[in-house]
């Protein structure tokens, strides 16, 4: 198994290179600043596309993290150009908040704070302090903390709120995009905000910050965790009163590596151990999505019985860091054959071995989706995200 985990290694290394080399080369936007909005799947730029915070994020956070592995100048270069765009065009001095989105000429276009973007906002700012010791990154980063913990905290029920207006009032539409469900607590965003305190902590060890991490992760367990089913339930009221939805393969396997990183950080050993059990049993849930080709499928409804017959790039890059942590926790080979088998599917299925970065994903046929290279929610943190976790798993 080692010359075949060496031989992994080695390729995803070779990989993470090529994925940053995509983005230095394609996506740095000259023109307007900042980085291209928008790329089709024919690897055309789309002039003028408007730019996600969310998007942005990513970008600092990936070519911080990257650096770390690469000491490649260019990708902290990169990072720092990310910082400065975020930092000047999305933060929103104001009202202490941060722009879902502006023109392609910077002027603020969708102002509401969603907390999701909040989330990965400090994600990248607290990764980019730790590479570059720029103070304003780390006070943006609390700042943001901050405005997430006076708003959107829910003092009665725990947990979190979707999102609100520019100057922090109630909103209408609480949706991250059109095919989530209208609700105010929903897991996708509480994993993004433990996720980015966690990493906030690392770089700031504040008690406080400390302790809503705690709390953070026992609201996941007690709400999120389906210990019957292993699966995540998605969406709920303020009062935790749970709306039924699919079962997100990709997020169960993104939650079960991501949520036992997030106990270790808390340095709480009660969460340490629950989160390892959580961790299996994810796993091994999300087996059920597993196709024979060693791809994973995106959702399954199981109030009509019917599979979301997609494969998302996404969901395979969480899939390769998730059963890896699985056959780590474990022992059990057959989580590692499952990575080797869905590294196989990447290579053969996903990568765009002509232009280079992933594509979307495949349909049931093989057939290409014929969505974006780059755009809101199409960025480099989960692709680089499996290659950096994998190649400092893989001790060989």
């Amino acid at each position: 198994m080692s010359v075949k985990l060496k031989e992994l290694k080695l390729e995803l290394t070779a990989e993470l290179d090529a994925i940053l080399k995509y983005w230095s080369k394609h996506t740095v936007d000259n023109q307007n600043g900042g980085f291209i909005g928008q790329i089709d799947f024919n690897d055309h730029l789309i002039a003028n596309a408007e730019k996600g915070s969310v998007l942005n994020a990513r970008i600092l956070w990936t070519f911080s993290a990257s650096y770390k592995t690469t000491q490649n100048e260019n990708h902290k270069t990169l990072a720092e150009r990310a910082f400065n765009f975020l930092y000047k065009h999305f933060y929103d001095t104001q009202f202490g908040g941060l722009f879902w989105s502006i023109t392609a000429d910077k002027t603020p276009k969708d102002t509401k704070n969603q907390i999701y973007a909040l989330a990965f906002a400090i994600y990248g700012l607290s990764e980019y302090y730790s590479i570059s010791k720029d103070e304003k990154a780390l006070e943006i980063a609390v700042n943001l903390y901050k405005q997430i913990q006076k708003h959107s905290y829910d003092p009665v029920n725990k947990g979190y709120l979707e999102a609100f207006t520019r100057d922090w009032q109630p909103i209408e539409d609480l949706r991250l995009s059109d095919k989530d469900a209208n609700e105010k607590k929903t897991m996708n965003t509480h994993l993004h905000i433990v996720e980015a305190y966690a990493n906030l902590f690392k770089v700031w060890k504040d008690q406080t910050l400390q302790n809503d991490i705690v709390e953070l992760l026992e609201t996941i367990e007690k709400h999120f965790i389906n210990i019957e089913t292993g699966h995540l339930s998605l969406f709920f009221d303020e009062n935790w009163i749970e709306k039924p939805d699919v079962i997100s393969y990709g997020h169960d396997i993104e939650a079960a590596w991501l949520l036992l990183q997030c106990a270790e950080t808390s340095e709480n050993e009660t969460l340490i151990k629950n989160y390892k059990k959580h961790a299996i049993q994810m796993a091994e849930v999300t087996k059920e999505g597993l196709d024979t080709d060693g791809g994973l499928w995106y959702e399954f409804d199981p109030e009509n019985n019917k599979l979301i017959a997609e494969k998302h790039w996404w969901v395979q890059a969480e899939a390769l860091i998730g059963f890896y942590n699985a056959y780590q926790l474990t022992g059990d080979e057959a989580y590692l054959k499952i990575v080797y088998k869905n590294w196989k599917f990447i290579k053969k299925h996903i990568l765009d071995k002509e232009n280079g970065e992933w594509f979307w994903g495949i349909y049931k046929d093989n057939s290409l989706i014929e969505k974006d290279k780059a755009g809101f929610w199409k960025c480099p943190y989960h692709n680089s995200r499996a290659c950096l976790e994998l190649i400092q798993r893989i001790k060989i």
